[in-house]
């Protein structure tokens, strides 16, 4: 790798929930440059996931990212001329990216409603240990267990 790293760059807190977390989440969902129709994605699913569970949408939203972001994943290395899948550890930043960006494709990935309803769904059963997101992280992990053997080239 040539020269420095580029530094990490201090990001604002969204709006209305002024939480970092949330402004990232909605960076993610971000299309073309275009924010104001991300905030209105992110904040129309957090009104639907206010009038359905009865509860702090941001604690919806905390409880979706703990249960998708994943612990292990693996990587592959390539060693005297085989290639290893070897299980790693996910570092912090890492792991919440992953999460949603797992949250995201859930959610894009059902068809015949608006995002904002899919978004929301998916949160909702993120929060609860179900989902597509949740069980994209059983498979990370269920393959990084399967190759525990390969450890060791870590």
């Amino acid at each position: 790798m040539r020269g420095k790293q580029a530094p990490k760059r201090e990001l604002k807190p969204d709006p209305k929930y002024n939480s970092t977390l949330i402004a990232k989440f909605i960076n993610y969902i971000m299309q073309r440059g275009k924010k104001t129709v991300a905030q209105s994605i992110v904040y129309g699913a957090f009104e639907i996931i206010k009038e359905k569970t009865k509860q702090d949408p941001l604690t919806v939203f905390d409880a979706a990212m703990k249960n998708v972001a994943p612990i292990l994943e693996v990587k592959s290395k390539r060693v005297g001329g085989a290639n290893y899948q070897v299980p790693i550890e996910v570092r912090g930043d890492r792991r919440i990216s992953l999460g949603m960006r797992w949250i995201i494709g859930a959610a894009q990935s059902k068809k015949g409603r608006p995002m904002l309803q899919k978004l929301a769904q998916e949160l909702m059963e993120a929060s609860v240990n179900q989902g597509d997101a949740v069980k994209k992280r059983a498979d990370v992990h269920r393959m990084a267990e399967a190759n525990r053997a390969f450890a060791h080239f870590a």
